[in-house]
């Protein structure tokens, strides 16, 4: 499977009927994954939650895409994934990150993430109430670098208007949706 130029149309994930069972697909990844992915996985059972988990290992040390290809197979299979940090381990000429590969498979161009205080919680902050959300898959995440001449490495920060006019109407219909007042627009020059 070439990781940049498969865009194939998939069919529609067909949904568990009402009481019935929903496989996701879990990849444990590195470091704190595994064990968190353990935590889920008991935290939904205590709960009776109608899930099956199918586990997919990524081995960073891989020299192949083989078990990533089976993970995006899985993950368009099932409609769903959970995922802990995937690490790709030496990243030499031609070898991409694996966690970029598998967002731009999957087109997963925005991440959203809900920021929310809860009442009788003990935080530092109170009443707050923010989602961020971020481009997934362009400007540093394109990966683009190379080594012009010996010891001087470029990397580009690629943005395309379509992809940013896309991060645009998804995050205003997501607040239409959500009832959400506002939306602020910021950037990440230092980056880079």
């Amino acid at each position: 499977m070439n990781l940049v130029n498969s865009r194939v149309p998939q069919a529609p994930i067909p949904k568990a009927q009402y009481g019935g069972r929903h496989t996701v697909t879990m990849l444990p990844g590195a470091g704190i994954g595994p064990e968190l992915m353990n935590y889920v996985k008991e935290v939904f059972r205590y709960a009776g939650v109608p899930v099956d988990f199918e586990v997919v290992q990524i081995d960073p040390k891989s020299e192949t895409n083989d078990d990533l290809d089976y993970a995006i197979t899985t993950i368009r299979r099932n409609g769903v994934a959970i995922k802990g940090n995937i690490e790709t381990g030496s990243l030499t000429r031609g070898v991409t990150s694996r966690n970029v590969a598998l967002r731009n498979e999957l087109d997963l161009y925005v991440n959203v993430l809900k920021c929310q205080t809860y009442p009788g919680v003990p935080s530092r902050q109170k009443n707050i109430d923010i989602v961020i959300i971020r481009q997934n898959t362009e400007g540093e995440y394109a990966m683009l670098e190379h080594e012009s001449v010996h010891g001087v490495v470029e990397s580009m920060k690629v943005v395309t208007q379509e992809n940013s006019e896309r991060v645009a109407r998804f995050t205003f219909e997501f607040a239409r949706k959500n009832g959400r007042k506002k939306v602020t627009t910021i950037h990440k020059a230092n980056i880079m």
